[in-house]
């Protein structure tokens, strides 16, 4: 599905990010993998991923919450000449705190990582995807940013913001040929997802259809097939995967 295609991936190195860079290989994708700090462990993985597969994967490494670290990481990635097809902005954090609980300072951390720098990213490769006249952009949000919650004020409040930002985007740069889509996933057995305690764990089982979380995989085919040309004709739209889940 997107064969010799290439695709930026934020993210890269555990999780669904992980994940997604494993399914666009196996979907014939060449894949810049980006990741905070330098890790052998990783770039041995990316090494493997891309031989099995007949692909190329380059690690890439910056701190999005650093601007002018991220910029000239991505403006080194734009150098190499390559079309630059698919963006996938998918790292992100976590925080759960109530409102009295939630300081500015946390607050403030959260939206840099989950709004401002998901805006900052797509700033960079749209312009070179709007050169391009074509691309897909597609943005992790979570079904935290759309169902309320008491005591996820910084987490669904920064990935309300990256959904609303999604829509809004979509309409600047569709006349550009470029998509801009999100999913949202609901719980899902990643390490980001274990700061949950057991039993409210248990009671999003117990109000979703499907009465299980996701497996990272899952939500990494929902990313492929936005990111692809099957879903040419789709754009400022949030695929909701979250098992069915019922709202209380």
């Amino acid at each position: 599905m997107l064969k010799d295609k290439n695709a930026i991936v934020t993210g890269a190195r555990q999780g669904i990010g992980r994940k997604i860079v494993e399914e666009f290989a196996e979907n014939g994708a060449n894949i810049w993998a980006c990741a905070r700090k330098e890790d052998t462990e990783f770039e041995k993985d990316m090494k493997e991923l891309a031989q099995r597969n007949g692909v190329w994967i380059e690690p890439v490494y910056f701190d999005i919450t650093d601007f002018h670290e991220a910029k000239t990481a991505l403006q080194n990635v734009l150098k190499e000449k390559k079309t630059l097809d698919i963006l996938v902005n998918n790292a992100g954090i976590s925080y759960g705190g109530l409102l009295t609980m939630t300081s500015m300072e946390k607050l403030k951390e959260v939206f840099e990582v989950n709004f401002f720098a998901q805006i900052h990213i797509m700033q960079i490769a749209a312009r070179a995807m709007m050169r391009q006249r074509k691309g897909s952009i597609v943005n992790m949000v979570s079904i935290g940013g759309i169902e309320t919650s008491a005591g996820y004020l910084a987490y669904g409040s920064s990935k309300a913001a990256l959904l609303y930002a999604t829509k809004s985007v979509s309409r600047e740069l569709g006349s550009y040929g470029i998509r801009v889509n999100a999913v949202a996933p609901g719980l899902t057995d990643t390490k980001m997802g274990s700061y949950k305690a057991e039993e409210e764990i248990q009671k999003i089982i117990d109000r979703s259809s499907l009465h299980r979380i996701a497996d990272p995989g899952e939500i990494a085919k929902c990313v492929m097939f936005l990111a692809s040309d099957q879903a040419s004709f789709v754009t400022g739209q949030v695929l909701i995967a979250d098992g069915g889940r019922i709202c209380s």
